[in-house]
């Protein structure tokens, strides 16, 4: 039985109530909470439009769709993420491409992300792993000299910052998602952020079943799904805004305890966080050294009650990429290598002192009993 949970919502009485008053106003469904959620999170970002949406996976197969990608247009996009980033690009029948990682951060490597350009990719989808911001200058600087459309995955990296500026702010668009392991939650859900106007308008006719804006009831403009989010879902978004630097401000505290504890071990890697960023703390994932059994370790904490999970598993070598695409092991040496060493510890933002002391102790000794 696990004893410190691997992650956890930060809840309290004003979420219950914001969801409270919208099940009493009977209004559950295309009312004012979505619009409000959205102006609010639009403010935050520093964008111009927000369209909330039931999912972060929703939103990114919404912006594929807006930004025209199809059958045979080829996406960039890193291996070293969650499958949605590239189940996006495939609902419309593009071609995932993908790049390997930079050895220090996981994101996206801008030079075999260069290398990769034919003359049918058509966007990059960029993710900011474990809210760590991607190279956002060099990305940009790719995507303008190839005339690339970019989407910027920002799931994990709600409150992250690139050189000063907010994550949310670069690319043709970006999309976060709300998931309750997320710097905060809306149960399910999620919201594309974009500073153009015929995205956001796209964005909202595809969301609600193709419905124009000026459509009369039941008409619809074109193909689209439902990917409302409801009005429950946006009331605990707009409260959990509310709090959301509270949270980011915790999770660093978190995150700093444990890389503390951590650094004087010669047997793992802590996160690697470049000076000119603020992270925002998805996950805490460390790095154990080549030739340690990541599985076995996992599977021995779990035994002594302590979570863990592998962060990530290469999308390219998923059993369905393989057929599809016929990828292979090789390809991508960075992030196969990595993919192989890397764990999630339990992180939320009211994780304890003496609950991350007992997990790194925990981890030690499971480490060290292999070492000996």
């Amino acid at each position: 039985m696990e004893r410190i949970p691997m992650s956890a919502p930060d809840l309290d009485e004003s979420d219950i109530q914001a969801v409270l008053e919208v099940l009493r106003s009977g209004r559950l469904a295309l009312g004012p909470k979505a619009k409000e959620f959205e102006e609010l999170m639009a403010e935050y970002i520093g964008v111009k439009y927000a369209i909330a949406v039931s999912s972060g996976t929703a939103g990114l197969h919404i912006l594929v769709r807006a930004l025209g990608i199809g059958p045979g247009d080829e996406v960039l996009v890193p291996s070293f993420t969650f499958a949605a980033t590239v189940n996006a690009i495939l609902y419309e029948k593009g071609i995932p491409i993908f790049v390997d990682v930079e050895p220090e951060t996981y994101n996206l490597d801008p030079d075999d992300l260069e290398r990769k350009i034919t003359k049918k990719t058509k966007a990059i989808m960029a993710v900011d792993i474990f809210g760590h911001p991607a190279e956002w200058d060099r990305i940009l600087e790719i995507a303008d000299k190839y005339n690339l459309k970019v989407i910027d995955d920002s799931c994990e990296a709600l409150g992250a910052e690139y050189k000063g500026k907010k994550i949310g702010q670069f690319g043709d668009a970006g999309c976060f998602a709300f998931y309750p392991n997320k710097q905060m939650t809306t149960g399910e859900g999620g919201i594309i952020v974009t500073n153009n106007p015929e995205i956001a308008k796209l964005a909202r006719s595809l969301r609600n079943q193709g419905r124009g804006e000026m459509s009369a009831w039941l008409e619809h403009e074109r193909l689209g799904y439902n990917y409302r989010m409801d009005e429950m879902s946006a009331a605990l978004g707009v409260s959990q805004l509310k709090r959301i630097e509270i949270f980011l401000e915790k999770r660093d505290k978190v995150a700093r305890m444990y890389t503390e504890r951590l650094k004087k071990f010669l047997w793992v890697r802590p996160p690697i966080v470049k000076p000119y960023v603020r992270m925002s703390w998805f996950v805490y994932v460390i790095t154990l050294q080549d030739g340690l059994n990541r599985d076995e370790v996992i599977n021995e904490l779990e035994r002594e009650g302590i979570p863990a999970r592998g962060y990530f598993s290469p999308i390219h070598l998923q059993p369905y990429i393989k057929e599809m695409f016929g990828t292979k092991e090789g390809i991508l040496p960075i992030t196969e290598n990595i993919s192989k060493r890397t764990l999630a510890l339990p992180f939320h933002n009211n994780l304890k002192e003496e609950e991350i002391d007992e997990v790194v102790s925990v981890l030690q000794r499971v480490v060290e009993r292999k070492i000996s």
